[in-house]
């Protein structure tokens, strides 16, 4: 088992945990969960049939009460109707500040119970236990959580640290190799953004059984390039800025295609692929990048040619994005693999990204 530990800007601290089996000693972890009266575990319908009871039982051993919510499955659950049905539930159930959440699941169910955990009575504990690839490199570590909006996606959220990070590699045995591909999309994106030798090494696998037995240690460096953004800028005014290369085509794209056309990995692998098309031509980025993004893109299955869509609709999508500062998008982009900066558009040249 490898162990981090994250420290943000108030000092706040946590654990985040990474081993094979890690699910099935959950009864052992009572410095994460023992201090709580009740626990409400939130996970989605396909999450549940599989771990929900298991993971119940164990959590229950420590002696907490133990209460579930289970959500449907998918994007179309990351709302505000959503959020209110699920306030209701823990004041029906009693929840109070003293008491907790555990997100187990994908990045819709950390995002969700992780905002409802932010903004339930002003705050109360939860503990991520992600399990989809996604969630478990990106998503689940920096207490960024969240809401849709018809306008687009996260608009509405906020800055809430877990109490804990449990990251079982194995989870990802009985994973769908659609949300596998999905989640390669973010890894690689670490690859590009800070490291080479994890860019090289991805490479390198000839088969998808080579890429999972060495799964532990590729979420393990994943993590820890995020743990040290984070730890330098956890409220994303500055260097957190580098974790959004690909994403703000990426959203546009989903958003776009209401989350039924890509997933989240599919469109910022477009996006990736499109910004750094953008910085060769503009002089800032060597040809050569571009060609291994494209090689390692088309090895993991994922696309990267940007879709038709309506300039109308994706102006009204890009515009509302949060990352605008008075007309001008602070975006991403790689200058070799391996390095990245940050680069300031304007929303007239914004747009041409997508045309």
């Amino acid at each position: 088992m490898k162990e981090l530990t994250c420290t943000t800007e108030n000092k706040h601290q946590y654990k985040i945990m990474i081993g094979n089996g890690l699910k099935e000693h959950l009864y052992e972890m009572d410095e994460v969960f023992g201090s709580y009266r009740s626990i409400v575990i939130i996970s989605d319908k396909n999450v549940a049939k599989l771990y929900l009871s298991n993971v119940r039982k164990q959590l229950r051993s420590l002696g907490a009460e133990v209460y579930t919510i289970v959500i449907p499955a998918g994007e179309e659950s990351k709302n505000l109707a959503q959020v209110e049905e699920i306030y209701y539930k823990l004041m029906d159930i009693g929840i109070t500040r003293s008491d907790a959440i555990v997100a187990l699941g994908g990045g819709v169910v950390g995002d969700l119970a992780g905002f409802c955990a932010a903004t339930y009575m002003r705050g109360i504990d939860f503990v991520q236990i992600p399990t989809s690839l996604l969630a478990q490199v990106d998503s689940s570590v920096g207490g960024k959580v969240g809401v849709d909006l018809g306008f687009g996606k996260n608009l509405v959220g906020a800055f809430h640290q877990p109490k804990a990070v449990i990251i079982d590699p194995e989870f990802l045995d009985t994973l769908d190799d659609h949300y596998l591909t999905d989640g390669m999309g973010e890894v690689i994106k670490y690859g590009c953004i800070s490291s080479a030798k994890l860019f090289v090494r991805l490479m390198g696998f000839e088969y998808q059984e080579d890429l999972l037995e060495d799964m532990e240690e590729i979420i393990a460096k994943c993590v820890q390039i995020k743990r040290n953004v984070v730890e330098s800028d956890e409220k994303e005014k500055g260097l957190r800025r580098v974790l959004n290369f690909g994403h703000t085509i990426g959203h546009v794209i989903e958003s776009y295609f209401e989350f039924k056309e890509y997933s989240h990995g599919e469109a910022v692998a477009i996006g990736m692929y499109q910004i750094t098309k953008m910085s060769v031509r503009e002089g800032i980025t060597a040809p050569e990048t571009l060609g291994n993004l494209q090689l390692i893109l088309e090895t993991y299955g994922l696309p990267y040619e940007m879709p038709e869509m309506d300039m109308n609709r994706v102006k009204e999508i890009l515009y509302s994005d949060k990352k605008f500062e008075n007309d001008v998008l602070n975006m991403c982009i790689i200058t070799k693999i391996g390095k990245a900066e940050i680069v300031k558009i304007h929303k007239d040249q914004a747009i041409q990204l997508f045309q």
